[in-house]
């Protein structure tokens, strides 16, 4: 018999989340049924996404039950095996995150090549973080030589490859973020201007006075005022990838309004809301211009780690307080 703690969502949260929806529980798990693995996870993820899934409403993703372990993406041991497609030793990614060991199919779960990677970088530069930059900007937004990128939340797990790959490609890179430290990495992996928001009374004047031509594409990771300043900034026929609006996930009112909305019919700018999952087709292509770039050392990352499956929800609470750089992990053992 092993012993597992996972992290369960008590109660729905209003507005931003708090230590009180979650609680830690310990459960005990029997040798694997057949067909099946035990695995103990090393690391685990904690994204925004999550947050939505706290709501009990319709979405992309059904929501969290009440009373139950928490899901996402984690890289862990097999430690059992009753499935000849894994072997003990194995390491293995699933989405049994927020627990510490799980009992699960083996087709559950995928066997992890690490080539010469860190494991816990296929939660980040190498994963779901690093594909949603490439199919972002390379798809969503048809990135093309010359273009100006503006680029929101850009010191994040996402917008720090978003960065890179704009660089890689040879264009220029605008990039928002809150606080020196931040403005600092920023620089230090080639944005070319960097806003501090948090410093700014007015962003809209801020990035008019980075881009004084304007934007050609604007990677979406904030929204509310970043919306307006992108939209204002914007050459005619811009294209916006929306991949998150941060600033909007805890609110409990009305939802901040777009007030320039109007400038995307004359400007003819196209925005387009994508949900990284619907473009696993191009799963192939983001590998090898990945690896081949981590290879090249043309891509850097930076991690913020916690330890310890008890301090998984103020892990994920630091993201909504800006206190995390680069991707959000939870390191387990």
């Amino acid at each position: 018999m092993t012993t597992s703690r996972e992290i369960r969502l008590k109660s729905r949260p209003v507005g931003t989340p708090v230590a009180d929806n979650f609680e830690l529980a310990t459960v005990d798990l029997p040798a694997p049924g057949a067909g099946e693995v035990q695995v103990r996870n090393h690391w685990m993820t904690v994204d925004p996404y999550m947050r939505g899934r706290m709501n009990d409403v319709k979405s992309y993703s059904p929501p969290f039950a009440l009373g139950e372990a928490m899901q996402g993406g984690a890289v862990g041991e097999v430690i059992a095996s009753n499935d000849p497609s894994l072997a003990v030793g194995d390491l293995v990614q699933s989405m049994y995150g927020w627990r510490e060991a799980f009992n699960a199919p083996a087709s559950a779960v995928q066997k992890l090549e690490t080539f010469g990677l860190p494991p816990q970088a296929f939660l980040g530069v190498a994963g779901m973080p690093g594909m949603t930059a490439w199919v972002g900007l390379l798809k969503i937004a048809a990135m093309k030589d010359g273009d100006v990128v503006f680029v929101s939340g850009a010191a994040g797990a996402v917008g720090q490859i978003v960065v890179q790959i704009a660089k890689i490609k040879g264009n220029t890179v605008i990039g928002s973020c809150g606080g020196a430290d931040k403005v600092a990495y920023l620089k230090s992996i080639g944005c070319d201007e960097v806003i501090d928001y948090k410093a700014e009374k007015d962003l809209t004047a801020a990035l008019n006075r980075v881009a004084p031509k304007g934007i050609d594409v604007y990677f979406e990771n904030v929204g509310g005022e970043h919306m307006d300043a992108a939209i204002a900034a914007a050459r005619p026929f811009a294209r916006f990838a929306l991949c998150g609006m941060i600033s909007q996930y805890n609110s409990t009112g009305e939802m901040y309004g777009v007030k320039n909305l109007i400038q995307a019919v004359g400007k003819s700018i196209r925005l387009e809301g994508f949900i990284v999952s619907n473009s696993f087709q191009h799963l192939p292509e983001f590998l090898k211009d990945m690896s081949g770039w981590i290879a090249g050392g043309q891509i850097q990352w930076k991690e913020t780690i916690d330890e310890g499956i008890e301090n998984a929800p103020g892990a994920f609470l630091k993201l909504f307080k800006g206190e995390n750089t680069g991707k959000m992990l939870v390191k387990l053992s």
